[in-house]
């Protein structure tokens, strides 16, 4: 079964590949240059999904208690970090292998052989890696989107790393009287935890097909750049070759791109230094908000008829009060 799932792989790449060649064109949108083809693909995967994957999925859900659909779930994902050690180990995530080490010793042992997710509850995270992230993480591209057959979305780089992946399946391993069952029970419960976000889909999307390579893109960014810190953009460029991050994303010196900066002219911390060549100026505290006499306002009145300094009019070149700004003119 490990040998026909990864020819399946493989052979999935490769009908892309040579699919590609007759698909590219002038107007095709960037990063997805075999658009046609793929959208040929995804039909071809939707109707074998609604046909067939749907219904099973839906009459497992409805004769399955939800605590059993649970174990299940944490059975296989409990496999799956099997996975996680060895793709972090390679990306020399070290912090990241250890963690997966420990969530699955703790759920194999207290979780009644990871049936139960104890590791979760303890505050241990659950990571998602795969052969197609450690790629990215030496520097490969991903290439261009691809949407296998069967498989679904993907690209080149990550069709590379689905065959790789699978090496690291513990059912591949064991016999194939017990393994072919249990890749068929591991497909229905996956397939059975997505059905509400295929409900969605189904709801809310206009162009299923770009709705689904949008989002696609946008996880495998994120997973890609996991623990980047600031090389992580705000947001995914979906392919675009000359659009690295978004507005908004850090650069070298520390300020958001595309965000334009302004002074406030009330925070004296940040207002600038004022222009000392101007005496009354100087005197005025932070440039830009008006200061007005108040008439009314006896202590803004000396008792020999001058005006105190820090009460001067706006643009006053020497301290006077209002009375001896009237006598002289």
């Amino acid at each position: 079964m490990n040998k026909i799932k990864t020819r399946l792989s493989a052979s999935a790449l490769a009908a892309a590949t040579l699919l590609s060649g007759c698909a590219t064109g002038p107007n095709r949108t960037p990063g997805d240059p075999f658009e046609p083809m793929n959208r040929t693909v995804f039909k071809f995967n939707d109707a074998v999904d609604q046909t067939i994957a749907v219904p099973i999925a839906k009459g497992y859900q409805a004769v399955t208690p939800t605590p059993m659909r649970t174990a299940v779930s944490s059975f296989f994902s409990n496999l799956g970090d099997l996975g996680n050690i060895a793709n972090n180990l390679l990306q020399l995530r070290i912090t990241d292998a250890t963690q997966d080490v420990m969530r699955v010793v703790i759920n194999s042992v207290f979780g009644v052989a990871g049936l139960f997710d104890v590791a979760s509850l303890a505050g241990l995270p659950k990571h998602h890696q795969d052969f197609g992230l450690t790629l990215a993480r030496w520097g490969v591209p991903a290439g261009p989107y691809l949407v296998l057959p069967i498989f679904g979305p993907s690209s080149f780089r990550d069709g590379v790393g689905r065959a790789v992946d699978v090496r690291f399946n513990l059912l591949n391993y064991i016999e194939p009287a017990a393994r072919n069952p249990m890749y068929v029970a591991q497909f229905i419960s996956a397939r059975s935890d997505l059905l509400g976000a295929t409900d969605l889909l189904q709801q809310a999307a206009l162009d299923k097909y770009s709705f689904v390579r949008d989002a696609y893109v946008q996880q495998r960014r994120s997973l890609t750049y996991h623990g980047h810190g600031d090389n992580e953009p705000a947001l995914p460029s979906y392919g675009e070759p000359d659009s690295e991050a978004a507005p908004g994303a850090k650069r070298g010196g520390g300020e958001p791109r595309g965000l334009p900066q302004y002074q406030d002219p009330g925070d004296a911390g940040g207002g600038g230094s004022p222009d000392h060549s101007n005496s009354g100026q100087a005197a005025r505290g932070p440039a830009g908000l008006p200061h007005y006499q108040d008439p009314g306002d006896d202590t803004a009145v000396k008792k020999d008829g001058s005006a105190a300094g820090h009460t001067a009019a706006p643009g006053a070149g020497k301290a006077a009060s209002p009375a001896s700004g009237a006598a002289a003119h």
